[in-house]
């Protein structure tokens, strides 16, 4: 499919994105037979792929939709909406896809980029370290050159669905061959690689993707291992990075429209004494702000969006950040309040809601903490002085 993108400063979405958002709704909630607590995560993801949900973002000519992150984002959003988001979708064709199609040599994209369109293969992504953490010039996975190859050594944690992956791109350093400095490179090590070793970190988080630490250790990948070229690393970074936060963003909005869904609902027709408790204000009020700043956060996420597509990186970057940091806020007191709206059914597992508490703390953490976006909007927006 493709799409026509307004200029960046439109907000409203267009019939395209209306009809798809209406179709990846329809798909998410399931029809007849094929609801959707009846679909594991791996069967929604194939049906995603072959209905072209997956690669909407991706070039056409390698079986993507031709469209952008805006469009991604509608996917992602749409199916948290219905409780079914898949938060690959996130890492393999909006941070994976998008540096592959942008910076991938010819090469790379014929060999990768179909799988990633269609779901038949998926891409983790690796940069958090252990001594890092979201100082991404500290970070001490190193490459270094052995004749044609390359010799990788490095730690990662929290990488997402690694034993589902069967790649995952990992965030490096090279030496510049001129000053002898550390300087970013991109490099997609296959799952079965010798050396490239991944064990589950315990979390108790309420989804299906699981978190790992990767070990490399001199793990040896040929040259074409190294994505596009050794210059375009810190280019790159942030070509995936933005849409990462535009993707977090969006999720977050499905996810407390989700919750807010749920409460209303509950709201409606839960009665005590005569008239249904969504009638006193002391249970409205809360549920109409919680919808304002979803729709706000659920603004600034399409302004972002719109940014990236329309090539504005830096303008790009300063709308993502406000944007994650906008729908995590929403997202996380959205849960919050419709608990609290259901009083003890909301912790039951009948109404689905005490699981979200900690899936809804996602947004807050990862992939940068929202304390730090308030560092980059006081240094970057407003033009403070750095504290480090």
């Amino acid at each position: 499919m493709s799409a026509r993108r307004g200029e960046a400063g439109t907000l409203a979405e267009n019939g395209e994105h209306r009809a798809l958002r209406e179709a990846v709704a329809g798909f998410a909630r399931g029809t007849g037979q094929d609801r959707p607590d009846s679909r594991t995560p791996e069967e929604l993801w194939s049906q995603a792929g072959r209905l072209g949900y997956l690669g909407v973002s991706l070039p056409e000519e390698y079986g993507g939709g031709g469209c952008g992150i805006t469009e991604l984002s509608i996917v992602i959003e749409e199916l948290g909406a219905a409780g079914s988001p898949l938060l690959m979708l996130v890492v393999s064709p909006a941070i994976c896809g998008t540096v592959i199609s942008r910076f991938g040599t010819p090469e790379q994209k014929h060999r990768l980029l179909p799988g990633l369109a269609d779901g038949t293969s998926r891409m983790a992504f690796g940069i958090t370290e252990p001594d890092a953490g979201s100082n991404s010039h500290q970070l001490a996975t190193v490459a270094r050159r052995d004749g044609a190859d390359w010799l990788l050594s490095g730690r990662k944690v929290f990488v997402s669905g690694v034993d589902e992956a069967d790649a995952t791109m990992v965030v490096g350093r090279t030496a510049d061959a001129r000053s002898g400095k550390l300087k970013p490179c991109l490099f997609v090590v296959p799952r079965d690689t010798l050396g490239f070793e991944f064990r589950e970190i315990e979390m108790e988080l309420s989804a299906p993707e699981r978190q790992f630490q990767l070990f490399l250790d001199d793990v040896r990948l040929p040259a074409d291992a190294l994505v596009g070229h050794e210059g375009a690393g810190l280019e790159q970074l942030f070509a995936g990075l933005n849409p990462e936060r535009i993707m977090i963003a969006a999720f977050a909005a499905g996810l407390g429209r989700h919750a807010l869904d749920k409460a209303v609902g509950y709201a409606r027709s839960r009665q005590v004494w005569s008239v249904p408790i969504g009638a006193h204000q002391a249970v409205a009020h809360p549920l109409a702000r919680i919808h304002i700043e979803l729709e706000l956060a659920r603004l600034m996420t399409r302004r972002a969006a719109a940014l990236y597509d329309g090539g504005d990186d830096m303008a790009a970057g300063e709308a993502a950040n406000m944007a994650k940091y906008a729908a995590a806020e929403a997202c996380a007191q959205a849960v919050d309040q419709a608990i609290h709206t259901l009083g003890g059914n909301g912790l039951t597992a009948e109404y689905g809601l005490a699981s979200l508490l900690t899936l809804s703390r996602v947004p807050r953490i990862a992939p940068v903490s929202r304390e730090m976006i308030l560092n980059f909007v006081s240094h970057y927006t407003l033009g403070l002085p750095k504290s480090y």
